[in-house]
């Protein structure tokens, strides 16, 4: 050996193996008090309304705190690498949602959703610990892509079998059950979409013929995924489920864009949603009556009908101001009838106000970028495609939700993550959460030096 390759080779010693945290007590300290602050909005709400404190607020806050409990030991156990806030996001929201829908089950007691919602929780945070513990890679899941595409269109032609409700076919109601399968496709396309491109995104980016500055692939490559979408969208169109059609279409588009890195792709989603809303604007009677109510929120007014519940719901947001009139303290009921499922965030604009409404919509934000960092820091792309897709879903729901009870965008049917009134959405949600965990975990413990990749 030379002389400069031994000072070489003294000189540049082999950089030390990185120690990643595992953050678990971080975890902990944070779920502590995501549990509180919902506990402290339940007693809030009683004596708001009747002076003294609920007589089940300590078994409210004993049964969401070993929930919790269980969830953060799960984690522990088979996810310690996992981003520390991703589960007390989910927990806050979740108990916050419990206090909304049970300070308006206070305004209609002979329609309780309280226990009902409580109990699908706990359902959900059973699958969540399910997913961690027995979900080890969530690679394992890209053999199943072909699985979950043909349950999810039988989940979505489900409905189609049952009464209309409210002018769409979207749920299944059997005695006195009722679950919304759109809400469990919408996971499964999710894997199937981030199976697809990831396998094919070469083809994608490179093949097929340049059209202006977009360069399109093949029909052969993208034929099949095309198909699957627009089957999904139809049978969603047919059951006058056009909220669900919409998520599915940002949910593709975005992926699209994602796995080939065209901003073209973007803009061609636009084009095609807008001529999308249009036609099918124009042609139902059910999303024409939304539109206009939407371009005029005041006319039922000045008809003389009293407000419709978009202009409710802005009273509502008006009513509330910087800091809101209170748990308890509001009309938000006054809405009608999707007052606990569409509108829940008018409840919690009129009585958390701005401020209180800017930081759901923070811990919303702060749940979709930590999805986007682990998917980002990971290095095989069907779970980078997997991690960004689920926190897209969370994204695109809330912005739809959001935009249509503030008067932004055209109302579609929609159920907030883990606020609104929805067994279905809130088991789904902790699913996402659990799957995001998981991808959290592998992108974290790749660059650990004391585990083996």
């Amino acid at each position: 050996m030379t002389k400069v390759g031994t000072i070489a080779a003294v000189a540049d010693p082999p950089l030390p193996a990185v120690r990643l945290p595992r953050r678990r007590g971080v975890e902990l300290a944070l779920v502590v008090p995501a549990v509180l602050l919902p506990v402290y909005g339940y007693c809030a709400v009683g004596l708001a309304r009747s002076g003294t404190v609920p007589p089940g607020a300590v078994g409210y806050g004993a049964g969401l705190g070993v929930l919790a409990l269980l969830a953060h030991i799960a984690v522990r156990l088979r996810a310690p690498y996992a981003d520390p806030l991703l589960l007390p996001i989910g927990v806050l929201l979740n108990g916050l949602g419990l206090v909304l829908i049970y300070r308006l089950d206070l305004e209609t007691p002979g329609d309780e959703a309280a226990p009902a919602q409580l109990v699908w929780s706990t359902l959900g945070v059973a699958l969540f610990i399910l997913v961690v513990l027995v979900l080890r890679d969530h690679r394992w899941l890209q053999r199943y892509a072909y699985v979950c595409v043909v349950v999810a269109l039988a989940l979505l032609t489900l409905p189609i079998c049952f009464p209309a409700v409210n002018g769409a076919r979207i749920w299944i109601r059997f005695g006195g059950l009722s679950i919304q399968p759109g809400e469990f496709a919408k996971v499964l396309l999710a894997v199937f979409f981030a199976a697809y491109l990831a396998a094919n995104r070469s083809a994608l980016a490179y093949a097929g013929r340049q059209v202006w500055r977009l360069q399109l692939p093949t029909g052969r490559v993208l034929g099949p995924v095309v198909a699957i979408w627009l089957l999904s969208v139809g049978v969603l169109v047919l059951e006058r489920d056009l909220g669900t059609s919409l998520l599915f279409f940002g949910l593709f588009v975005i992926l699209l864009y994602v796995a080939t890195g065209r901003t073209g792709w973007i803009a061609v989603g636009l084009l095609l949603a807008a001529a999308g809303a249009v036609t099918v604007g124009r042609l139902e009677p059910h999303v024409h009556n939304r539109i206009g109510e939407w371009l005029h929120p005041f006319a039922s007014i000045e008809a003389g009908q009293g407000p419709g519940q978009v202009a409710q719901s802005l009273f509502s947001f008006a009513a509330g101001g910087m800091t809101g009139t209170g748990l308890g303290l509001g009309h938000s009921v006054l809405v009608g009838f999707a007052v606990k499922s569409d509108f829940i965030l008018a409840t919690a604009g009129e009585e958390l106000g701005l401020a209180g409404l800017s930081a759901v919509f923070l811990l919303y934000a702060l749940l979709v970028e930590r999805g986007y960092r682990a998917g980002l820091a990971l290095r095989d792309p069907f779970g980078r495609l997997l991690a960004i897709g689920l926190a897209s879903l969370v994204a695109l729901q809330v912005f739809v939700i959001a935009g249509g009870v503030t008067g932004l965008i055209p109302l579609t049917g929609l159920a907030m993550p883990f606020l609104a009134q929805g067994g279905s959405s809130v088991v789904t949600n902790w699913t996402i959460v659990a799957l995001l965990i998981r991808v959290s975990h592998v992108a974290r413990r790749q660059y650990d030096g004391r585990v083996a990749p």
